[in-house]
């Protein structure tokens, strides 16, 4: 086996793989992208056009997009931990789940931060606004719509939590959770404290003064 991640610590896409590769005890050769880089960034897009990190190479299999790359580790190298259950509905749930992670709060918060790297006065406060009404919708549904289990589709860690992790990281940063989301709260509680995430947070740490909104970070990651 000979897995090589190409990331940036402070990227929540890449964190999703970061978590999934110590959840499965994967080792992999990890490359920090620098896409500010012209030459880096050609090379880079060499091996895959978009140039989008993450990408995971495994030999000469070249893998992009973190939900393939999820299901592509758990069917390759998953042993006795597994980021999928077995049975068509419990896998559906994981993957409803972690799309409805990815969809409704990752995707949302990443484009309100591409707000804040613009200078003020180019921001679109319409955009911006909308943002903050998708997050509350989806932190509403997460609230009343995922269960009482454990993780995010069932008892068991799986690749929806992967996703989760990160997403609600970063967004409650720009819309903190409130008492209505005391489940909610209860659930991002426990994915920080999941050793995978907790040590994905730690690589993260001495980046996190360059994310725009490190103001709003929990107050014991502030200090990176």
């Amino acid at each position: 086996m000979s897995l090589t991640l190409h990331y940036h610590p402070l990227s929540s896409h890449c964190w999703k793989l970061l978590i999934a590769l110590d959840e499965l005890g994967l080792p992999f050769e990890p490359r920090i992208v620098n896409l500010g880089h012209p030459a880096e960034r050609a090379a880079y897009a060499a091996l895959w056009p978009t140039a989008k990190i993450p990408l995971l190479v495994d030999g000469d299999r070249v893998i992009p997009e973190t939900t393939i790359q999820l299901e592509y580790l758990d069917h390759h190298h998953g042993g006795a931990a597994r980021l999928l259950p077995d049975g068509f509905d419990a896998q559906q749930q994981v993957r409803l789940w972690e799309r409805l992670f990815d969809a409704y709060v990752m995707h949302p918060m990443q484009r309100y931060i591409a707000q804040q790297l613009r200078p003020e006065a180019q921001r679109d406060a319409i955009e911006q606004a909308e943002v903050g009404r998708t997050l509350a919708m989806a932190y509403d549904m997460i609230e009343q719509r995922r269960g009482p289990h454990t993780w995010a589709a069932a008892d068991s860690f799986s690749m929806a939590d992967c996703t989760a992790a990160p997403a609600l990281f970063y967004a409650t940063t720009i819309l903190p959770l409130t008492d209505r989301h005391r489940g909610l709260q209860a659930y991002v509680d426990r994915l920080l404290a999941r050793p995978s995430v907790a040590r994905t947070l730690e690589q993260a740490r001495p980046f996190f003064r360059y994310y725009p909104l490190h103001h709003a970070l929990p107050a014991r990651f502030r200090d990176g």
